[in-house]
């Protein structure tokens, strides 16, 4: 299940400008919820203690209390992952060692990986599998570093034997996307879900009759509107990390999450087509594949 400071990072373009101040706060200093009473995080974020009731309402509490407790617990499991890794603060600093870098780097690339496992929709991605092994088509699109997941995800499934369409052109795949129909899969890949083109290729795809599928940091975003399923990536942003660089693990981990699930349902087929592409490059290494 998916804590609260991750539904926090994903809700937040759908929140109001004063909540959103008020989720900034408690996503930057936890401490003032855990520690303090309602007045004190108004006075932070800027509000009123009434807006902030309203905010833990909009974010499923059903109350300031119930959201000062599953806060004190998500800090909890935070810091226990931080002393893990030995960083006191994820965020890199200008001073910070090659050390330090690498350290908080592969904390917070960790941390990505596990929320994202932890708060999958399960049901969703059973869907997708569902549909996949039925596909008579499949296409995927990503744009800029969505591209990357989206061509990993077409390589996995073209080695299993799943006829898959990659495209990170928009033109080209609107042409293709408006060739789909019943029977078939339109997956898009937008880290936002703002993207206009992730937005359009799907809604082309649903207007056929294709079962669309999105994957997405943020269940909330536009691209909800256009997706039957929505699997859902929990990737933070930092200073030195941009939504490109923190979200590309991920959403890997979503594709992996595909691929394994969708070969355990074909084990003896995958595994004999994985066995022929395998041995199909064995030539191609120095060492003749031994």
């Amino acid at each position: 299940m998916s804590d609260v400071f991750v539904s926090l990072r994903q809700r937040m373009p759908s929140l109001s400008k004063a909540e959103r101040r008020i989720a900034e706060v408690v996503l930057e200093r936890p401490s003032i919820v855990v520690e303090s009473s309602i007045t004190r995080l108004a006075d932070l974020a800027d509000t009123s203690p009434s807006s902030v009731a309203r905010f833990c309402r909009a974010v499923g509490f059903d109350g300031y209390k119930d959201f000062r407790m599953a806060i004190a617990a998500a800090d909890s499991r935070e810091q226990a992952a931080r002393e893990l890794f030995r960083v006191d603060d994820a965020e890199i600093d200008a001073s910070d060692s090659a050390l330090d870098v690498v350290t908080k780097v592969a904390y917070q690339e960790a941390r990505a990986i596990e929320e994202t496992a932890r708060s999958v929709d399960l049901d969703a991605l059973d869907a997708v599998v569902d549909a996949i092994r039925g596909a008579t088509r499949l296409d995927v699109f990503g744009a800029g570093s969505s591209g990357l997941t989206a061509q990993d995800l077409q390589l996995k499934l073209h080695r299993v034997g799943v006829p898959t369409f990659c495209w990170s052109d928009a033109h080209l795949a609107l042409t293709s996307f408006a060739l789909t129909g019943p029977g078939g899969v339109a997956i898009a890949v937008t880290h936002t879900g703002q993207t206009l083109e992730a937005n359009q290729v799907l809604a082309v795809a649903r207007e056929r009759g294709a079962t669309t599928v999105a994957i997405t940091n943020y269940p909330d975003s536009p691209i909800a509107d256009v997706a039957d399923h929505l699997l859902v990536t929990s990737a933070r942003e930092s200073r030195y990390r941009t939504g490109a660089m923190s979200s590309r693990l991920a959403q890997m981990a979503i594709v992996d999450f595909v691929v394994v699930r969708l070969l355990q349902r074909e084990m003896d087929r995958a595994g004999d087509l994985l066995r022929r592409t395998y041995e199909a490059v064995q030539g191609h290494r120095l060492d003749g594949g031994r």
